[in-house]
């Protein structure tokens, strides 16, 4: 079998919700990265030698509908003759969609492949559902942006609250105070502004061209000037005096995230030092509620099928859609040691554009452990609706 390779990995600064790229279409964002990586192997790469795209994308309602990835493709400029697939894991889609392109290389099925994942949820539509009446008296649209929409009535009213809720729960049962929760966020908005700072993020987050002529360099979610008294004032988010608010929870955003991946045979055609090799990945899940828990098994299962301890993890991407979601995930793996989490930030200050939010903690992961000199790294996701995935590289 062959090894499954990231080649190279670019990322679209992450918009904030109605932000910088609110006026970008969704397959437009999402043929952005793949733009980006064509251009920088223009020299190397026949755009024909690409066997496949895939994207991740929860929403499919908007202008992603379609199958944004076979759209994406077609817009970057890809041969006609470039197939593409759209893949839905909610939380998890773009690292299903990495997931994917590493199993058919290690298959041999594909020799180059495009993978990642976009996400716009300022332009996610309203929808409508039939009405059994030929003519309604009314009609209820439903926002598609984020959570549970045409609710089935057979499901468990404990299973479809708020997740914002359904993660306060769970840290609230373990213990988790707010005041430990804000200290998370803060944690998380300070690590990323210093990692912008540093030129952590240079070669990977391009800038994008905007419609009204200036460009997004940034991620705009990050808070460099926030602190514990501003966290402090906001008000609770899903409860009436709960811990968790908007400011230890990940906002919402638009994004797009897209890797060259091969395998050795390809990176060596190309000319190529491989970021990192996937290794391994699991999926796992539980019931709805104590969604903010199944990363803890897919870990746990991660860990015994490719016979690793924590020990041996050099760096841990966890991806932050609540503060109270990843402590809950640290309390029950005492083992991490917490200082090797998220080293520069995590999805509360960077945004969460849910189809391409974990593809960027699997590049990041590369990225972090090739400057570090290597080894073994674990990025993990909860997953809405009781899932989780957790995948394994080696840099």
């Amino acid at each position: 079998m062959s090894r499954a390779l990231v080649l190279d990995v670019a990322r679209t600064p992450f918009g904030r919700y109605r932000g910088g790229l609110s006026g970008v279409r969704v397959d437009d964002l999402a043929a952005l990265p793949i733009v980006e990586l064509l251009r920088r192997h223009h020299d190397r790469l026949d755009p024909a030698s690409v066997d496949d795209v895939l994207l991740g994308n929860t929403n499919g309602a908007g202008e992603e509908n379609r199958n944004v990835a076979r759209m994406a493709a077609l817009l970057a400029g890809l041969p006609t003759s470039v197939p593409g697939a759209t893949v839905n894991r909610l939380c998890a889609s773009g690292g299903e969609a990495v997931v994917q392109a590493a199993r058919a290389l290690s298959l041999g099925d594909a020799d180059l492949l495009i993978a990642g994942g976009v996400e716009g949820m300022t332009r996610a539509p309203f929808v409508v559902p039939k009405s059994d009446k030929p003519f309604p008296d009314r009609m209820e649209p439903a926002p598609t942006a984020l959570g549970w929409r045409l609710v089935n009535p057979r499901m468990p009213t404990e299973w479809t609250v708020p997740l914002g809720r359904a993660a306060e729960d769970v840290a609230v049962e373990l213990g988790i105070t707010r005041d430990r929760m804000d200290a998370f966020a803060l944690r998380s908005h300070r690590r990323a502004a210093a990692a912008w700072d540093a030129g952590v993020h240079d070669g990977f987050a391009f800038p994008v061209q905007l419609p009204d002529g200036s460009a997004l360099r940034r991620d705009e979610s990050v808070r460099p000037e926030t602190s514990t008294e501003r966290l402090r004032k906001l008000k609770s988010a899903f409860s009436s005096d709960g811990p968790v608010t908007a400011g230890n929870s990940s906002p919402l955003n638009d994004g797009a995230a897209a890797a060259l991946m091969g395998t050795d045979d390809t990176a060596t055609h190309l000319g190529l030092d491989p970021l990192a090799e996937i290794i391994g990945s699991t999926t796992t899940a539980t019931d709805p509620r104590h969604f903010t828990l199944a990363p803890i098994t897919a870990i746990r299962k991660l860990m015994a099928r490719r016979n690793f301890t924590a020990s041996d993890v050099v760096l841990w991407e966890i991806n932050e859609a609540f503060a109270a979601m990843a402590l809950s995930v640290l309390h029950h793996l005492p083992e991490i040691d917490p200082e090797k989490v998220n080293v520069h930030g995590g999805a509360i200050a960077y945004g969460h554009p849910l189809g391409a939010s974990m593809p960027r903690i699997i590049f990041d992961l590369c990225r972090h452990l090739r400057a570090r000199g290597g080894g073994l790294g674990v990025a993990a996701a909860c997953v809405g609706v009781g899932q989780a995935m957790a995948i394994a590289i080696r840099a």
